[in-house]
């Protein structure tokens, strides 16, 4: 059976709030969805179909972003992608507290498996353990060529652009077109948004947030890195490299998968988490 998904503003300090997908019940084991980066992303457009397949089984939590969606914004917007980090990994802190969840799992995409790496420095005894979906992290990585693609969106931010730019995240451009558009048509009055267009160009600033062998090597957590092997987004070394320094790390390779494994292969994805996180029955 389809779980029910709930839309809510949640209240945060600062008279701020997030826009928040749920689905499952309260008293579950929790799973906090974390989207990616790209241009006029939600965390529906990430996670819907996911929300609903999870839903039986778990408390599913997906917000947007502070300064992504329908969350409010940071004003003056920090500058770097470390400094704008810092100041939407405390809103999600605060979204957590807000909800009264005592124990997470973090299922991070992209940038969201940088932000799950840093909740899990900053708030370990929160974090039951953690997905990582194409995430990025590694020191010295150089963009590829579907990430400076993102970057720069805005040099040209056209409906025909988004489409252009989406399908990069698939492997299987045939299969993926129709839901490419849909998705692409569903961002544009998102990337309208002046502060949308000034928070991207505010991140992708110098000053990355990676994470050295030995901070990795600290966060001693059940982890489950996952990446598809065709991802041109971010390349699969990366995962590589957080697996072989994450402790109880395991590694997981989807074949003919571009950087959206939870829709490319939404079935295969929601059956690895349920493998790996109890459901608590």
């Amino acid at each position: 059976m389809t779980a029910e998904l709930r839309v809510s503003d949640i209240a945060i300090k600062g008279g701020r709030h997030l826009r928040v997908n749920e689905t499952g019940t309260p008293g579950q084991p929790a799973l906090l969805f974390l989207h990616g980066s790209g241009p006029g992303v939600t965390a529906a457009s990430n996670w819907r179909e996911v929300l609903l397949g999870l839903g039986d089984t778990y408390h599913c939590v997906a917000p947007d972003i502070l300064g992504f969606g329908d969350s409010s914004y940071p004003d003056p917007q920090p500058q770097g992608f470390a400094a704008q980090a810092e100041v939407r990994i405390e809103a999600l802190l605060e979204l957590v507290d807000a909800l009264g969840l005592e124990k997470v799992v973090l299922v991070g995409n992209s940038m969201g498996g940088m932000y799950s790496l840093r909740i899990a420095q900053l708030r370990p005894e929160l974090v039951d353990r953690i997905i990582l979906m194409g995430s990025g992290g590694m020191p010295g990585l150089a963009p590829a060529p579907g990430l400076i693609k993102l970057i720069t969106y805005f040099d040209d931010p056209t409906v025909e652009a988004m489409a252009d730019l989406l399908i990069q995240f698939v492997h299987d451009k045939s299969a993926f077109g129709d839901k490419v558009e849909e998705v692409a048509a569903e961002r544009m009055p998102i990337v309208r948004r002046p502060w949308i267009e000034e928070g991207h160009r505010a991140m992708f600033a110098p000053e990355m947030l990676t994470f050295a062998p030995e901070e990795l090597a600290e966060i001693d957590l059940p982890t489950l890195v996952v990446h598809g092997r065709q991802d041109v987004i971010v390349p699969i070394e990366c995962s590589y490299y957080l697996a072989e320094n994450l402790p109880q790390a395991d590694l997981y390779v989807m074949n003919k998968c571009g950087h959206w494994t939870q829709i490319e292969q939404a079935a295969r994805f929601q059956a690895i988490v349920r493998d790996f996180v109890p459901s608590g029955r």
